[in-house]
């Protein structure tokens, strides 16, 4: 892939700017801006649920919860970058962009075949670098099964839970069950 001029890249500023008249919305990483694709009826159900879930519990514990469209900001390799994450929990009260937050401690993201290299390598480097983080989920959208990356004492542990079980949510102290996520979605097919 060729190296784009240091011309063509774009300012944080523009990118906020441009991204509020959108009508495609774009992930940026260090100066370039990169077209997001709209998710299936599965995906979209899918974080509805868990969303749906999930929403009691973060107003209960006074943190928001924001689907989609909603940036996380962050630095990788010392350029600034913004992902659009599928959900997001926030606590700290301080962290209060309108457009993006920086400190979650809970970013999902749901798969689809299009995107599944990049939210389990990309994203999960990019992610786990948030001092705040404690959990990120990758779900998948044609089969029962969670990842859970969770930050331990000693680093980030890996843990699935598939077909069966809950997803523990330790950031607002709760837990899914898979039924629960995957509940009223339409046959899987090709996405």
């Amino acid at each position: 892939m060729e190296q784009p001029e240091q011309d063509d890249l774009i300012t944080v500023e523009e990118y906020l700017a441009g991204e509020r008249q959108a009508e495609v919305r774009h992930e940026f990483i260090g100066g370039q801006t990169y077209a997001m694709v709209g998710g299936t009826d599965r995906h979209n159900r899918i974080a509805l649920n868990l969303a749906t879930a999930l929403h009691p519990h973060a107003r209960k514990t006074g943190c928001g919860l924001f689907m989609a469209d909603m940036k996380v900001r962050l630095a990788v390799a010392g350029e600034d970058a913004f992902y659009y994450p599928d959900l997001m929990v926030a606590c700290d009260p301080s962290d209060d962009q309108p457009y993006y937050r920086t400190a979650p401690c809970l970013l999902l993201e749901v798969l689809s075949s299009s995107t599944q290299r990049i939210d389990r390598r990309e994203k999960l480097f990019a992610y786990t670098t948030i001092p705040s983080l404690q959990e990120y989920l990758v779900v998948a959208q044609n089969e029962p099964r969670v990842e859970i990356h969770r930050r331990e004492a000693d680093g980030w542990v890996t843990y699935t839970v598939r077909d069966q079980g809950t997803v523990d949510i330790r950031c607002l102290g709760t837990g899914v069950d898979l039924a629960t996520i995957y509940a009223d979605l339409p046959p899987p097919r090709e996405d």
